[in-house]
């Protein structure tokens, strides 16, 4: 099923980014249509009067620069509506607040955007803009700009990508966008043409209404990206420790630490494809179901 998928999503970027998939690999190829194509980085053509509605959020708060930088990608392309935490909320996963009230405030971050600060995970972020600021379902969810690695196993923990897969729950294909640099200073410069050839090609036609992209950027020069592979997500992990230290009172505390450890030596995952200086494109779903393990459970005798 996974195979399938990763096909489907091979043939597709094919189709609509001018790549193809030749052992696993991708390379570009020329335009033989005799009409002049569209621009991979132009705006779709609106049908009717009424753009697109995107809907942005993210993990690192509104503050940070890697939401400003998405939206500043796609801002010409749809109407952008932006409903991201007050303060940082990485490593919160798919956690959603239910012991407080959540608080939604107006804010003016983003020069005419309109866009609301919550109080609660990025996975809130998602369900109060579309039950309470848009009051329906945007036609695309874009979360990011992340600042650092969401490949592999940290898809798992990770806000930007549970803040997409929320929408991708919600029937709303859903893209999570990361860059492998962790300063504040980040060059988002390449990662913004990425988000948009994505954003346009997701826009471009109808999809699946479940598709959930986890895409990577490595952080390197634009002209130093090879391209996007379409990949699996990598078998790995982090060894983790915690530092033990004493506060002023003499009890205990600890700092989680750890290192990401690799086991997959597969040319096709996300982990080899940004050590190459590929983007990385994971197609992801909320189903977790084992089909493989659920088929030698049947045969139990239970």
């Amino acid at each position: 099923m996974q195979n399938t998928n990763i096909f489907r999503f091979s043939k597709f970027f094919s189709l609509h980014l001018g790549l193809r998939l030749k052992k696993g690999e991708f390379y570009r190829v020329m335009n033989t249509k005799k009409s002049k194509p569209r621009s991979k980085n132009q705006a779709p053509k609106v049908i009717g009067k009424e753009k697109p509605i995107i809907l942005i959020t993210n993990d690192d708060g509104i503050s940070a620069p890697g939401i400003r930088n998405l939206v500043e990608s796609v801002r010409d392309i749809g109407k952008i509506v932006v409903v991201a935490p007050d303060k940082p909320q990485s490593g919160m996963g798919h956690a959603i607040t239910i012991g407080e009230p959540l608080r939604l405030h107006k804010t003016h971050h983003f020069e005419g955007i309109e866009s609301y600060s919550c109080s609660g995970t990025p996975v809130d972020c998602v369900k109060l803009a579309v039950d309470k600021v848009l009051h329906r379902k945007p036609d695309l969810c874009l979360s990011g700009i992340n600042h650092g690695a969401n490949h592999s196993i940290n898809v798992i923990y990770s806000g930007t990508m549970s803040a997409a897969m929320e929408a991708s729950i919600e029937s709303i294909p859903s893209a999570g966008f990361s860059l492998l640099d962790y300063s504040v200073e980040a060059d988002f410069s390449a990662s913004k043409t990425i988000v948009r050839k994505i954003a346009i090609m997701m826009l471009s036609k109808k999809h699946n209404k479940h598709l959930l992209l986890n895409v990577n950027i490595p952080a390197i020069p634009e002209s130093l990206i090879k391209g996007i592979k379409i990949c699996r997500q990598a078998y790995a992990k982090y060894e983790e420790d915690f530092i033990e230290r004493k506060d002023p009172t003499g009890k205990m505390y600890y700092w989680l630490t750890g290192e990401f450890v690799n086991f997959d030596k597969g040319k096709d995952t996300d982990v080899w494809a940004l050590k190459n200086n590929y983007v990385s494109v994971v197609p992801v779903q909320f189903d977790l179901t084992n089909y493989p393990m659920k088929e030698q459970l049947e045969k139990w005798k239970l």
